[in-house]
């Protein structure tokens, strides 16, 4: 067994499944990293688990009950817990300066998305085109995290190194600029020859650019 197939056995872990629903759903998880959910079919799904096509729908209605019985547990049991704890990990450092956070932050966010990029791949993906699956990002992990992070911000507002601009301002321009970044290095550019160490200090440069207060500077 690849560690791949054992980061997924471990997603799927303690679930009351059969032999046969385990292997559909690591099948599943495969199939719709790689392709997609709408270009991935349930025959294909059933051919690489080494079942018949009928028992994927004895246990699962539609191809959508399927998405949602991988993305459920995902949330709720790997990526919700393990992504608030190693949030907490950087928020709970008393990090001087917003900067020092910043470095944190992406490379805290860029241990975890190699260490689980199927997973997280199926969620960029397929997050738009389902609600069910923004209730369940909301729940598990955006609202956790913003309570967090809103924390976090006043924190460095009162020591003048961030702009006096609401919260969920400054959440949405530091999250989508570390997760652009991430996004394009490890989803859809990763052949591209890129120079880590300074894309990194460009994205903390382009933030702190854009956000920085009076004493941000002040070391």
């Amino acid at each position: 067994m690849s560690d791949h197939d054992l980061k997924i056995d471990e997603l799927i872990d303690g679930e009351d499944l059969t032999e046969k629903q385990r292997k559909i759903i690591i099948s599943a998880i495969e199939s719709f990293a790689e392709k997609g959910f709408s270009a991935t079919s349930t025959s294909e799904i059933a051919k690489k688990a080494g079942v018949a096509e009928g028992t994927i729908f004895r246990h699962y209605k539609t191809k959508k009950d399927l998405l949602l019985a991988i993305v459920a547990p995902m949330m709720a049991k790997f990526v919700a817990p393990f992504f608030i704890k190693d949030l907490k990990k950087v928020l709970d450092q008393d990090y001087e300066n917003v900067e020092d956070f910043l470095r944190a932050m992406l490379e805290n966010r860029r241990e975890f998305l190699i260490k689980n990029l199927a997973t997280v791949k199926i969620l960029v993906q397929e997050i738009p085109f389902h609600p069910e699956l923004k209730d369940l990002f909301k729940e598990h992990i955006a609202l956790k995290v913003y309570a967090l992070f809103e924390k976090l911000v006043e924190h460095y507002q009162e020591k003048d190194q961030i702009i006096q601009i609401p919260a969920y301002s400054v959440f949405r321009m530091i999250f989508s600029s570390i997760f652009g970044y991430l996004i394009a290095r490890y989803m859809i550019m990763p052949e591209a020859d890129w120079d880590d160490e300074a894309e990194t200090e460009r994205t903390i440069q382009f933030i702190m650019h854009g956000l920085a207060g009076p004493n941000s500077s002040k070391k």
